[in-house]
């Protein structure tokens, strides 16, 4: 026998057990037999137990293993765009169905049998796959015969895997983070550690406590800490953890992480486009920063921002967070078809929120269906349906608008609101108040067809000519006894007639406009119609030239005339109610939906062109992104309840993976905007779905809550500093072996300085300003608009005040990646370029603040130089000078003093009113806000 197992059994031995007399010939047999029997029972039961401990074929998991290959080598000929030989492997019925041979690629089970496999190990370069490239490697091979083996086993992307509870152990430690040995680890700390060993990485040291400090209240406030922060910190007064609680208290708070989800929710104060004119949206604006500051619950934050006005009775500020999808760009340039620009506002409206909550890549699937992630064509449009009958229409008004009512005039509709309801219903009531806050619902003038000596001016408004007529089709007055009629004319003494059907039909209203002062609103009395008409509207004016338009009409609502007109008091409702329907105050466009009667069809668009309609489509969420509860409508507000349910895979792992971003620089998720099969693999699983799962279930969707959790972390509180080796390992923090460490923000570097002067503006809220710009900035077409530099405070408010024109935005935030917000925008890109150290060192905001932090410094020194020196510096990091940076800076500053002591003209032109000592000190300053650890977050 062979050496091994038996080698103590061999036959040689089988003499010396008859020479010592054991045992006769056949008894020594019958043992041996019994005994070779239990031996090779023994063989192969350790053979079984190794098969499947340690030779048990491994299963191939189609998500990580499979899914990957065959989206880089096979999806782009055989997906969502194209489907060669008409196989697909998109979807696993498409997958596993026959091909146009008859018989399908794949096989399960069979992998010799699979033409897939055939194909990709054929030897003719015309007949092997991918056709025209490279071969698959061997290993990708055997990994597709292993899976089809197997039976070819399909499977979910992990981002589409509802997110479980964690499992995490009882008490996990490590041998080293922070500094303490056998130290109890925070589950951050311990999913992040877990990995760190493997990759030849260890854990940072703690980071210095000034720097850490100031790198909290930058991630937190967009601000560096104040000085009683600062004071009370340092002395030991307060800990870390009652240092975080104070700034995620501070109304600052909400201002830097609206500057984050302004970003996403592509707010501007101009409309985009050609004329890129003005428009009032700063309500939104301080809606979300009330909403971060008193911690909204992420779930009622996204609800309200997408159906807020389908809420039960929705209140004023339910009505403005609607807003965010009215941050869509409005195209009002004369010529262009509104329908066109509306349905451009509604496909951007459907891939920005699954872009937002869903990091999925949408859009990709209005022309055809998804190239990687198996979301069909169709699924797009029944996305769409449940955004596609709201009101707006791209009208140059914009309506609708939300009415912001000052005291006054909320008492005045109060007033009507009460009287609507004692004389015409509650119901009634109700929609009068709708109509005073929004103005809906109305017909826009653009809805006009049978065009006879009329036209839309400038396709926006119905004008009439003498003579003129235009026909509006399908209308329903709800049988309504008056129509109020938005317009303005230049010209006295236009008759109007409104008939039913056309010329020859019943008139239902006749009236005069004459001349106004700009656009009014007025009240014709209308005879009661039921159910839908066509209304033929003409006009007749003998004072008016052939081709003169006798009035622009904006555009016609039915709403009852007010009832109670005996009772004591109704003149004065009456007046109010008129006053209101002029009121020319803050208005702010907001989502409306359609009633019934207006509601639209949803078609698919055929290649995704509008123009091209296909099969009409109900609203439906794509079923791989999780399941719909019949409960839920189907319009924007179930649409909502969707996306905020537990059983949603991606809106908690979004939001958890971009607060991640915006506290480190980097996602867990890289790809902020994309979670797909496309996209790069979480660094660290466990830990996104763990605090995915906290966020939901223990923190109730408390942003601030998960923030406290994350910079509380050890793995937030390590020292930046890294070694060369551990660069080489690690380049991009990816395993988060060090602490964050990237340039702050075009905002932060702003405020921080403004902040660090004691020039910023600590008011809140209101119209946007405009801070000092090169002039020549604006020069937009057809516009007329300029930039009025802001004065007083005005001009030192925080950043996220500032106005932004997309076509135009600030000089300073776009060169320091900011952006023109006419998209979504997931995550901006960090550049480094010479204009950004032009812009620090010129921009009139950075030279101000330098000025008025050496002013204040130079007198507390008692206008010594080095001393000023080393308090600016010490005020601006947090940290002591070093001798060497010290030395540099004194002799930039003596040099900048013997040249403004030669030239009095540039010392006036540079600082004026100062000596040639303190301007010299502002040119220091100036230096030390451009260094690099000012403006990169320690």
């Amino acid at each position: 026998m062979k050496s091994g197992f038996f080698n103590s059994y061999s036959l040689s031995s089988l003499p010396s057990y008859f020479e010592i007399g054991y045992f006769s010939s056949d008894s020594f047999r019958t043992m041996l037999t019994n005994r070779l029997a239990i031996l090779l029972s023994v063989l192969i039961g350790i053979s079984l137990i190794g098969f499947f401990f340690f030779g048990a074929e491994k299963e191939v998991d189609y998500s990580t293993d499979i899914k990957p290959i065959l989206n880089k080598h096979c999806i782009s000929c055989h997906g969502g765009v194209k489907k060669s030989g008409g196989f697909s492997l998109l979807f696993e019925e498409e997958a596993f169905a026959p091909t146009e041979s008859g018989h399908p690629a794949i096989v399960p089970g069979s992998s010799s049998s699979s033409e897939l496999i055939k194909r990709l190990t054929h030897s003719d370069p015309e007949l092997r796959m991918p056709y025209q490239r490279a071969q698959l490697s061997e290993e990708e091979i055997e990994l597709l015969k292993e899976w089809i083996d197997q039976g070819a086993k399909w499977g979910k992307h992990w981002a589409y895997e509802p997110v479980q509870e964690p499992k995490l152990p009882a008490n996990p430690t490590a041998a080293s983070f922070g500094g303490t040995d056998n130290t109890s680890l925070a589950p951050i700390d311990f999913f992040v550690q877990e990995k760190l060993p493997s990759l030849g990485l260890s854990p940072s040291s703690p980071e210095n406590p000034m720097r850490l400090l100031r790198r909290v209240a930058l991630d937190i406030t967009g601000l560096p800490p104040s000085e009683s922060l600062v004071r009370d910190f340092s002395s030991g007064k307060i800990s870390y953890e009652q240092a975080v609680d104070q700034l995620l208290s501070s109304e600052a708070y909400g201002e830097k992480w609206a500057t984050w989800w302004l970003d996403l929710a592509r707010y501007a104060d101009t409309k985009g486009y050609e004329r890129d004119v003005s428009r009032t949206f700063w309500p939104y604006r301080d809606w979300v920063i009330r909403s971060f500051n008193t911690d909204k619950p992420f779930d009622e934050f996204t609800i309200e921002q997408l159906a807020g006005d389908l809420l039960p009775n929705p209140t004023q500020d339910q009505l403005t967070a609607t807003a965010f999808h009215r941050n869509t760009m409005n195209n009002d340039e004369g010529g262009t078809e509104d329908e066109e620009f509306r349905v451009a506002a509604v496909l951007d409206r459907v891939s920005t929120t699954f872009e937002v909550w869903q990091s999925t890549t949408m859009a990709c699937v209005q022309c055809h269906s998804h190239p990687y992630d198996p979301i069909r064509h169709e699924e797009f449009f029944e996305s769409l349906a449940f955004f596609n009958n709201t009101r707006d229409e791209d009208t140059h008004d914009e309506e609708p608008r939300l009415r912001f009512y000052e005291a006054e005039d909320q008492a005045k509709m109060n007033q009507i609101v009460a009287w609507a309801e004692e004389n015409e219903g509650k119901t009634a009531a109700m929609q009068r108040a709708d109509f005073l806050k929004f103005h809906e619902p109305k017909y826009a003038a653009h809805l006009a067809t049978d065009f006879q000596q009329s036209e839309l001016i400038d396709t926006k408004w119905l004008g009439l000519w003498p003579g003129g007529s235009a026909v509006y089709k399908n209308i329903d007055t709800q049988g309504s006894d008056q129509l109020l009629l938005d317009y303005w004319s230049g010209v006295d003494g236009t008759k109007m007639t409104i008939r039913k059907d056309g010329p020859e039909g019943e008139i239902l209203a006749s009236f005069m406009i004459n001349k106004t002062q700009g656009e009014v609103v007025k009240e014709i009395p209308f005879k009661p119609v039921q159910g839908k008409v066509n209304l033929y509207i003409e006009a007749q004016n003998t004072r008016a030239k052939t081709q003169q338009n006798t009035s622009s009409i904006v555009w016609f609502a039915f709403v009852p005339s007010l009832k109670g007109k005996k009772k004591p008091g109704f003149s004065t409702v009456k007046k109010s109610w008129e006053e209101l329907l002029h009121f020319r105050g803050t208005r702010l466009p907001i989502l409306i939906e359609n009633p019934d009667y207006m509601a639209r069809p949803t078609f698919v668009f055929e290649r995704g062109n509008w123009m091209v309609p296909g099969e009409k489509v109900s609203p439906k969420v794509p079923k791989e992104l999780g399941t719909w509860k019949s409960e839920w409508p189907s319009n924007r507000l179930g649409f909502a309840y969707w996306l905020t349910a537990p059983e949603n895979p991606l809106t908690s792992r979004t939001l958890v993976n971009r607060v991640w971003d915006q506290l480190f620089g980097r996602g867990l998720v890289s790809t902020l905007e994309d979670m797909g099969t496309q996209s790069d693999p979480p660094s660290h699983p466990e830990l996104l779905d763990y605090l995915a799962w906290k966020t939901v279930n223990d923190y109730d969707w408390s942003i601030k809550s998960l923030i406290r959790e994350i910079v509380t972390s050890a793995t937030y509180q390590q020292s930046s500093v890294i070694s060369s080796e551990a660069f080489q390992k690690d380049p991009k923090n990816q395993w988060y072996a060090r602490g964050p460490r990237y340039r702050l923000s075009a905002e932060q570097i702003r405020d921080q300085a403004l902040a660090k002067s004691g020039l910023l503006s600590r008011k809140m809220y209101g119209k946007p300003v405009m801070p000092a710009q090169p002039e020549g900035i604006w020069q937009t077409v057809y516009n007329g608009e300029s930039w009025k530099e802001s004065e007083g405070e005005d001009k030192y408010r925080r950043s996220v005040y500032t106005f932004l024109k997309r076509t135009s935005p600030y000089p300073s935030f776009i060169t320091f990646d900011a952006g023109s917000r006419e998209v979504c925008l997931s995550k901006r890109l960090v550049t480094n370029t010479p204009l950004q150290a032009l812009a620090t060192l010129n921009d009139p905001v950075y030279l101000d603040a330098a000025k008025a932090l050496s002013q204040k410094v130079w007198e507390e020194s008692g206008k010594k130089p080095e001393l000023a020196i080393q308090t600016i510096y010490q005020n601006l990091m947090l940290l002591p000078i070093s001798e060497s940076k010290k030395a540099n800076l004194m002799n930039l500053y003596k040099s900048a003093k013997s040249n403004f002591d030669q030239d009095q003209k540039a010392l006036g032109e540079f600082f004026p009113g100062a000596d040639s000592s303190l301007a010299a000190l502002a040119v220091a300053t100036n230096a030390m806000m451009n260094l690099d650890e000012f403006l990169t977050k320690p």
